[in-house]
């Protein structure tokens, strides 16, 4: 993918910079379509632009790798399931994959909810951030994950937490009540369990897969995506139906079923839109399983780099779009997400050093 490498910091750097060029993209262009016809935006519901753009991200992140042929799969141990061999790593890819299908989604509902790109990755990001540390403190006890977790590390993430906590606790009380609503908090937590098992599944392949065998992340991400498609599908299909079948009239689903039967004029240019968070997929996975780092250093890379693209995108918003200026208290986070920036550097040296020597005595 890129010429430096792999396991080199070039190749980490570059990663992130493609992350954080398709995150700005996709920031800014959620508030684009959502933005008001009385200004000039297309005006697009939430859940509208969700079922466009998720069928554009879908079209890339499977696409691609099918197109690629990435889906060939070496493994040491295969598996007879019905007459078929079937290697034994399926039976936790494909379940990584479904929880996917659940943070495509959930990931869109978030930032099309009334507050800002930042806040919306603050939130969700620094959530991921403490999974990690929690994932790293598991496999190190289950003795899948052999390394130590650097003091620099554990340092960042009590940084990433402040960031949090100085959002939950300026929050305007005279603006969205995210704490009170049933969509947000809901959505959030679908995220957050979602996750959880996905960095799990993603470490346990990456801290085994080596062993005895050709360790490649692009199979990985194939197998992934195509369960995660198949998942996207089977619940739109059921979304779309529950009117009919179950009676369900809730706003959303009313919503997700109009964008279907009625779209939009511009519903193109939305699944257009799409393919950016698609690209995003890519250099999420390739950061979050990026070789010899924890869990807890590639989540928070992954989702620093996020939150730093969230303050650009929201930067954007504001100077372009009409939206939201930045307060006080989205700078005060981001100060301390650039504090843990700064003790990720410290731990990527360190790391770094470690790694050359192994493959020098190697």
């Amino acid at each position: 993918m890129f010429k430096t490498q792999e396991g080199s910091t070039q190749r980490l750097l570059q990663l992130c910079a493609a992350y954080f060029i398709f995150y700005v993209i996709t920031g800014v262009t959620v508030k684009y379509f959502l933005g008001s016809p009385d200004k000039g935006y297309p005006g697009m519901q939430g859940f509208e632009f969700l079922v466009y753009s998720t069928l554009g991200g879908m079209m890339i992140g499977t696409g691609i790798p099918i197109i690629l042929r990435w889906f060939h799969f070496e493994s040491t141990r295969k598996v007879q399931v019905l007459g078929l061999s079937i290697p034994h790593e399926f039976f936790y890819i494909i379940p990584s994959g479904i929880c996917t299908g659940v943070v495509i989604p959930t990931t869109t509902i978030m930032y099309s909810l009334p507050i800002s790109v930042m806040v919306a990755m603050i939130i969700m990001r620094g959530s991921v951030i403490i999974i990690s540390r929690v994932v790293d403190a598991i496999q190190i006890w289950q003795g899948i994950f052999t390394k130590k977790v650097y003091a620099a590390e554990n340092w960042a993430v009590v940084f990433s937490v402040i960031a949090i906590g100085v959002y939950l606790i300026w929050t305007d009380k005279a603006g969205f009540d995210f704490v009170h609503s049933v969509v947000a908090v809901g959505t959030l937590l679908s995220y957050i369990v979602a996750y959880s098992f996905r960095i799990y599944i993603m470490n346990y392949y990456k801290n085994t897969s080596g062993k005895g065998g050709k360790r490649d992340n692009k199979p990985f991400f194939a197998i992934e995506q195509i369960a995660a498609c198949v998942t996207v599908l089977l619940s739109a299909v059921i979304i779309f139906n529950a009117p009919v079948w179950f009676n369900w009239q809730a706003e959303q689903i009313i919503d997700v079923r109009e964008a279907v039967l009625t779209p939009h004029p511009l519903w193109h240019l939305g699944v257009l839109a799409g393919t950016a968070y698609g690209m995003v997929a890519f250099f999420s996975v390739f950061i979050f399983m990026f070789k010899g780092r924890s869990a807890t250093f590639a989540g928070l890379v992954n989702r620093l780099t996020s939150l730093v693209a969230g303050t650009a995108a929201t930067l954007l918003c504001w100077f372009f779009l009409d939206g939201k200026m930045p307060k006080f208290a989205d700078w005060l986070s981001l100060f301390f997400i650039l504090v843990s920036v700064g003790f990720l550097t410290l731990a990527e040296k360190k790391r770094a050093r470690e790694l050359a020597i192994v493959s020098g005595s190697g």
